[in-house]
């Protein structure tokens, strides 16, 4: 590290102002702040020392969400295999889910801060670093066989219209990652829902065994099934919802491994157990009320498996948590994960076209949430005036 550290002071101040590639510094200075900690302190006025900074913050998001990639990798292979009537050892089947998956995060990365250099360089500004976690969730919610180009353009829709246009990392108002996904179902709806996008292969129908269905369990819950089977038949049940090897996007379908994530994010502070908690409350209420009325079978799912199911579990933990498109105050994060959860099941079991719901109740609330704080932060200061009055 020490020769990799003397490399770049030697060619740094080339990058620098007045320097042969000054106008590319923006670039220079991203590489370098990703290698090593910056070195730059505040000149003037009071400040605070902390060795974590965006980067470090970001890449602890990234790792939170290695246990769902990994085990989307190991699923994606198992729902293959499953498709063809295989049952190949646990590597066969991981390394298949690898060399599906790992194509959608290369072009996300080299798409996305494709674009983020681009507009860093225009206007002069260091690279932001939001993308390293957004270029990490967005192969985690698509389908496992969703064509790359597909991904290319969403990926650029939602970094210019979804963040760029508004300034950047810290002034966007929706959740990058969420964009992708919702241009993605709203463009090309064919290739984000149905029954066989979320299979590799089987919209080719490559070798599939005869019978074999690849509908999701909220798609057969949409259909007021009341027992639940997976491609080949054999039932579902709590312990295949919670461990996740059953059809879905890719880092969505195991709520065990998004938990591992949620743990890991709540232990570093990086994100708010407040608004997880929140959001899963809020759904189990709506489901406790579905439940009581229950005119059909999907309305009677009980409101513990709708916790399992779709994207609930990913959407609590990894998007509903973003600190940029969130609420800032204490009591808004609760007020903000309620309606998040509420809303999101409301949608999925009383919206016929779209089963899921997670995606749109956070996309929702992510436009209200400076209203929430607004509202918050205007009730503190009357109950504060209150009291002065009191006092005096």
């Amino acid at each position: 590290m020490k020769i990799l550290r003397n490399y770049i002071d030697k060619i740094k101040p080339k990058f620098e102002k007045g320097g042969k590639y000054h106008m590319f510094f923006s670039t220079f200075e991203a590489f370098e702040t990703f290698l090593f900690v910056p070195d730059t302190v505040t000149k003037t006025g009071s400040h605070i020392r902390d060795n974590m900074d965006m980067k470090r913050t970001m890449a602890i998001v990234v790792v939170a969400t290695i246990p769902a990639l990994l085990f989307g990798m190991w699923n994606t292979g198992y729902q293959h295999f499953l498709s063809i009537g295989e049952s190949p050892e646990f590597w066969a089947t991981f390394f298949f889910g690898f060399l599906k998956v790992l194509p959608i995060i290369v072009v996300a990365y080299v798409v996305g801060l494709g674009v983020e250099f681009i507009f860093a360089q225009m206007r002069g500004h260091e690279v932001n670093e939001g993308f390293l976690v957004s270029g990490m969730l967005i192969p985690l919610i698509v389908p496992a066989d969703v064509p790359l180009w597909m991904v290319a353009v969403a990926t650029i829709f939602a970094v210019v219209i979804g963040k760029e246009v508004f300034g950047g990392t810290g002034m966007n108002i929706l959740n990058p990652a969420l964009t992708t996904r919702a241009f993605l179902f709203f463009a090309y709806p064919t290739m984000m829902s149905g029954d066989k996008v979320w299979i590799p292969g089987l919209l080719k129908g490559e070798g599939i065994v005869d019978g074999f269905s690849g509908a999701t369990v909220l798609g057969q819950a949409a259909q007021n099934v009341s027992e639940f089977t997976n491609g080949v038949g054999e039932k579902i049940g709590g312990w295949e919802m919670f461990f996740g090897n059953i059809p879905g996007s890719i880092g969505e379908t195991s709520t065990l491994a998004i938990l591992l994530g949620a743990v890991i994010l709540i232990y570093t502070g990086v994100a708010s157990w407040k608004i997880m908690f929140s959001v899963f409350a809020g759904g189990a209420v709506m489901g406790l009320i579905l439940n009581a009325f229950a005119v059909n079978e999907f309305m009677a799912l009980p409101y513990w498996q709708h916790l399992l199911l779709g994207g609930f579990a990913f959407g609590a933990v990894f998007m509903a948590t973003d600190p940029v498109s969130g609420t800032q105050t204490e009591k808004g994060k609760w007020i903000y994960g309620f309606l998040i959860g509420f809303l999101a099941i409301l949608i999925r079991v009383l919206n016929p076209a779209y089963p899921e719901g997670v995606m749109l109740a956070i996309l929702l609330m992510n436009v209200f949430a400076p209203l929430i704080d607004h509202y918050v932060i205007e009730g503190n200061v009357r109950r504060r005036m209150k009291r002065m009055k009191l006092t005096a």
